[in-house]
């Protein structure tokens, strides 16, 4: 398998790529816990699935090469991430109907301090 780092007389070892990893997924942690936006919390989740489809992909490549079980992982993350973005538009859209804003802090429409008898 050709190497695309050969041209330039640098290959990144395991620790690069977890690096790489790392800081994709704290990127991604510190938009979730930050981001007062539904859409901004949903890309920083988005953020943490890569991470962990790199790291997936990353262990394959340095464990067992000839294997693909890193990469199936991989799709299978990218498939579940497909399937979580789809799910959370629906209910962004629908929480917007509601309550006329996709901002987290002001939706508390849901909460029910009140019984109504």
């Amino acid at each position: 398998m050709p190497d695309i780092f050969s041209g330039i007389g640098f290959t990144p070892g395991l620790q690069h790529w977890l690096i790489l990893a790392a800081a994709l997924f704290a990127m991604g942690v510190y938009g979730v816990l930050t981001r007062r936006s539904a859409v901004g919390v949903l890309i920083a989740v988005e953020l943490l699935l890569n991470s962990a489809a790199l790291t997936f992909v990353v262990f394959n490549r340095f464990s067992r090469p000839a294997a693909v079980d890193g990469q199936v992982m991989a799709v299978f993350v990218i498939a579940v991430a497909a399937a979580e973005v789809v799910v959370a538009m629906a209910i962004f859209v629908a929480l917007y109907r509601v309550g006329r804003t996709v901002d987290l802090n002001k939706l508390d429409r849901l909460k029910n301090d009140e019984v109504e008898r």
